[in-house]
């Protein structure tokens, strides 16, 4: 049955994630393409394209990394055809070189970015503001608050790309991304739009002669766009007094609840801005009049705050500015306490220390964990067992990296996605040291398989481990080159790591199942006693995809039968979530148990039973 997502039925409320919501504007903006690589907090919004795309009528792809699914999409553009491309914050580092350079040709058919940012870290090496961007890049940026916003701004974005030509950045929070609400829906445009390519060597071919001009006339867009940014009805001032506030993306709904609850509705002047990027300077200065503060509220960097500090003192405007201090900081999100604190800061009302979001007292703590039965515990063990503390390790983006915790303890530095091979090089080439390369199967077609190839190049002695559990397990287990199979079906076209690898130059190349303990020790030993690039391939599916691909799970548990000292230091040097230790005894819960059968191979005192016996 076709989503609902894809009905045409204006008027229709719906319960949406604000990732859904996005997915609805697009439609309703038009949208005929869509490419990304999927990351928290983006990553339900090409995951519905793609449950949805043999009924839509769009061309949907999950691309091997960010910066091809950005100059896919501008391809799609080019061609004519309104586009979408997503991505999480950091994604956006890998996608930035084409991303300025498209910015100057421009995309006829229209091409909107989205960029779901994480202040916070919820599941992100960092907390990047993604603004800059649309500074650096010369991109209007659209902020949305509610899961309606999502979908309206989503539409409204995609047509402003497609009415100008200038590529256009959503940027979302994890917050916004992941709110659930209710949507109503707009009209699907009842058929697609799509302009025909015309050559222009000066509008598409940027080689110093043309970029010159091109900049000039992308400066000219943006002040077009900032013009209509003036009259925009994401944009918009209500309330009165001598205090103004001034916010965008989610600390808007902050805001609301913290006028609420202080009792000041309507007796405070708020400036919404939905429309970020460009800066609407005339509303900004007719806002600001009569004012005798004004208090702007952004989650990370002062990007608001400093062009409204600077525009004051331009025009030559007495007048306070408060943001980022006491009450609101630098780093991570806001909260509805920390918006009142700073609100009531701002009227020289009596403050409490600033509240920020933190989870409440007294909850379980839950460290980060492998699943039970994960292949990547298993080659962990193993390598620890062969490498033990001599060696150092290089970890990568993904399920592995939470094999950084004791006992396994296989993480000694990270950089960024596919940086794990590069960057072991490195250490290794410097310091002389044993240096192991752990990245998985979906990162390694990332941007892992570069830095293989300047290994190769410069002979760096460094044993490459490639995590492949044949999905892209962290954030979904959206399909990359090498599965076997998607939630759609089989891989029709699958492309092997082991040949490409050898493709690469690399003479030394094992691959071997992770849940094979005395072949895997074999072939790391045997790795061990080598030098130069050489890699080893653990190759075993994850085993959550698996069960929701084939619909089949492993027809056996384990088992402790002998809760002695070999079951304790299985459990302290394997810690599989599936382990319970209860009054110095060791026990199997059943329910966690994956049947992988590793712990057996480990321990005489584990056996195993038939699953439900």
């Amino acid at each position: 049955m076709p989503s609902p997502l894809l009905a045409q039925t204006p008027g229709e409320t719906l319960l949406l994630l604000g990732n859904e919501a996005i997915v609805r504007g697009a439609l309703e903006g038009g949208v005929g393409f869509v490419s990304c690589y999927p990351g928290t907090p983006s990553s339900e919004v090409p995951d519905t394209f793609f449950r949805m795309s043999r009924d839509g009528d769009y061309r949907f792809e999950y691309s091997t990394n960010e910066k091809v699914a950005l100059e896919v999409g501008a391809g799609a553009a080019l061609a004519g055809t309104p586009t979408l491309v997503t991505m999480k914050h950091v994604g956006v580092n890998v996608a930035a070189d084409p991303l300025l350079t498209l910015s100057y040709i421009t995309a006829p058919g229209g091409l909107v970015l989205l960029s779901a940012d994480d202040p916070g870290c919820h599941s992100s090496q960092n907390e990047q503001d993604n603004r800059h961007y649309a500074r650096l890049a010369g991109l209007p940026c659209f902020e949305p608050a509610t899961a309606q916003e999502c979908k309206d701004m989503t539409r409204d974005a995609l047509l402003l790309a497609q009415r100008t030509g200038q590529p256009v950045l959503l940027r979302t929070t994890t917050r916004v991304n992941h709110v659930r609400g209710p949507v109503t829906l707009g009209s699907l445009p009842a058929q697609k739009t799509r302009k025909e390519f015309a050559r222009n060597l000066q509008q598409y071919v940027p080689i110093p002669a043309h970029s010159r001009v091109q900049h000039r006339q992308l400066l000219d867009r943006l002040a077009a766009i900032g013009r209509e940014a003036e009259a925009s009805p994401w944009n918009k001032v209500s309330g009165q007094g001598t205090l103004g506030v001034i916010a965008s993306g989610v600390t808007r709904c902050y805001l609301r609840d913290a006028l609420l609850e202080e009792g000041i509705e309507g007796s405070v002047k708020v400036l919404d801005l939905g429309l970020s990027y460009p800066m609407p300077d005339g509303l900004l200065l007719s806002f600001m009049e009569g004012l005798e503060k004004v208090l702007v509220l952004e989650e990370l960097d002062p990007l608001v705050e400093e062009h409204v500090r600077a525009l004051a003192q331009r025009k030559g405007i007495s007048i306070e500015v408060l943001g980022k201090g006491e009450a609101l900081p630098l780093w991570g999100e806001y909260s509805t306490q920390m918006v009142r604190q700073a609100l009531r800061q701002a009227l020289g009302r009596q403050s409490h220390a600033p509240q920020h979001c933190a989870p409440e007292g007294g909850l379980a703590m839950r460290p980060p964990n492998l699943c039970a039965g994960c292949s990547h515990r298993s080659a962990y063990y193993t390598v620890r067992e062969v490498f033990g503390d001599e060696a150092f390790y290089s970890s990568d983006i993904g399920c592995y990296t939470l094999g950084l915790l004791p006992p396994l303890s296989m993480a000694d530095f990270l950089l960024c996605m596919g940086s794990s091979v590069s960057t072991g090089s490195g250490f290794a080439s410097a310091s002389g040291r044993t240096t192991i390369g752990f990245i998985g199967d979906s990162t390694f077609f990332h941007s892992g398989v570069t830095g293989l190839i300047n290994a190769v190049h410069n002979d760096h002695d460094i044993l490459v481990v490639v995590l492949d559990n044949r999905t892209t397990a962290m954030t979904g287990h959206q399909p990359h080159p090498g599965v076997d199979a998607t939630a759609l079906g089989p891989n029709p076209r699958k492309v092997e790591i082991e040949p490409l690898v050898k493709a690469c130059g690399v003479e030394h190349v094992i691959t071997v199942s992770p849940l094979n303990h005395k072949a895997s020790r074999k072939a790391l030993e045997a790795m061990k006693a080598l030098k130069g690039p050489r890699v080893i391939i653990f190759q075993d599916p994850c085993v959550i995809h698996e069960r929701r691909t084939t619909g089949k799970g492993k027809p056996q548990v384990a088992v402790a039968a002998e809760s002695g000292q070999g079951c304790l230091d299985v459990l302290n040097s394997l810690a599989c979530p599936a382990f319970v230790k209860e009054d110095g005894q060791v026990r199997v819960d059943e329910e966690l148990c994956s049947g992988c059968m590793y712990c057996l191979q480990l321990d005489k005192s584990f056996k195993a039973k038939k699953r439900g016996a």
